[in-house]
């Protein structure tokens, strides 16, 4: 199976925790190194900066800077507490996700956080696939 070239967003919510920056840090270093990844962008706020495009370019960072993360304290994208509606109730986000996807020709979606962070993930993909994109 070919890799979908296109680019990644990591993002993240919940509490931070001692570990949420190491692994911002271990996503952005193994992207740089993908060929399929175009373009890496964090969101700010987690799914509240992809539903605002408020997107910063991990690409124009400092590697140094990056790595630097691994023992940074807190949040460094800034983290939310934003729970998505059920799809069947209202699509307003699942489809401004869609079309910022779209836009930024987002391939890979990486989000951190807990248990909510998982339902939001797992709604995204089942919308996703409902709307035939990868």
């Amino acid at each position: 199976m070919k890799a979908l070239k296109g680019a990644c967003i990591f993002g993240q919510s919940g509490g931070p925790t001692s570990v949420i920056n190491a692994s911002a840090a271990g996503v952005f270093m193994e992207a740089l190194k993908q060929d399929a990844i175009t373009e890496i962008y964090g969101a700010e706020h987690g799914i509240k900066g992809i539903l605002e495009e408020k997107l910063f370019d991990i690409r124009k960072e400092d590697i140094h800077e990056l790595e630097l993360l691994k023992n940074t304290p807190s949040s460094i994208l800034g983290s939310v507490r934003y729970k998505l509606r059920p799809v069947s109730v209202d699509n307003t986000d699942y489809k401004k996700i869609l079309e910022v996807f779209k836009k930024y020709n987002v391939r890979y979606f990486f989000y951190n956080g807990g248990n909510d962070s998982m339902d939001t993930c797992n709604k995204i993909s089942k919308y996703l696939q409902s709307q035939k994109y990868d």
